[in-house]
């Protein structure tokens, strides 16, 4: 045999590292295959995460709707911060029934105020974590165009982040709201939002005269 037949006989036997020489066992190459998409997926969920708690957090502060509201949705001033502004009366738009007159409504906020207060307090033991009639289906406001009564209803802004939740509250027209808007309210302010709507009326008004006087014994 040459030695030119003894070259190429030795460059066919030998071949490359990697191909018909060598191959990765199935096994080992599956194994790492399956830790490296593991580690993917653990960085991509602690991405989600990261991203989905960040949002929330935006998602809580708004710009304040009203001189009365704070950053944060559903959540009102107390009675001393509006003390010590000197907001003493607040308003809220409404709209007449009979006449479809519109205008603003001013209410005094102490006199208002200790009006539920002395209710909810009288009549707390008796009431079962329910919403009493008065507040489920209120009284209207009277009006000062067509001189009726009981026909004026507040306005209540469709985006629920501008509810004047004080103004619905100090003229004991929460019970106007749905219950899709209460639910809001109770979502952002971390109560309890399921059962029908007296029980999610009554936890509404308890959590905005906590609000207003977070000293108070309310629940």
């Amino acid at each position: 045999m040459s030695d030119t037949d003894s070259d190429e006989n030795l460059r066919l036997t030998l071949s490359p590292p990697g191909r018909r020489g060598y191959e990765r066992p199935q096994g080992s190459q599956n194994s790492n295959e399956d830790s490296e998409r593991r580690n993917i997926r653990s960085r991509q969920s602690s991405m989600d995460r990261s991203t989905s708690t960040s949002f929330r957090q935006k998602e809580d502060w708004i710009t304040p709707p009203y001189p009365w509201s704070t950053d944060r949705r559903a959540v009102i001033h107390s009675l001393d911060w509006l003390t010590n502004c000197g907001i003493t009366r607040i308003q809220g738009g409404v709209i007449c029934k009979r006449c479809d007159g519109s205008h603003m409504v001013e209410v005094d906020v102490q006199i208002s105020f200790l009006q539920l207060n002395s209710y909810f307090l009288a009549h707390r033991d008796t009431l079962h974590d329910r919403a009493p009639k008065c507040w489920t289906a209120p009284r209207l406001l009277d009006c000062s165009i067509c001189h009726q009564n009981d026909c004026v209803k507040p306005v209540i802004d469709t985006k629920k982040r501008n509810i004047n939740w004080l103004f619905l509250v100090l003229t004991q027209t929460l019970g106007l709201c749905t219950l899709d808007q209460l639910k809001y309210f109770c979502k952002h302010t971390r109560r309890h939002r399921t059962g029908a709507k007296d029980r999610v009326l009554y936890l509404t008004y308890v959590g905005l005269l906590k609000q207003l006087n977070p000293a108070g014994s309310y629940e």
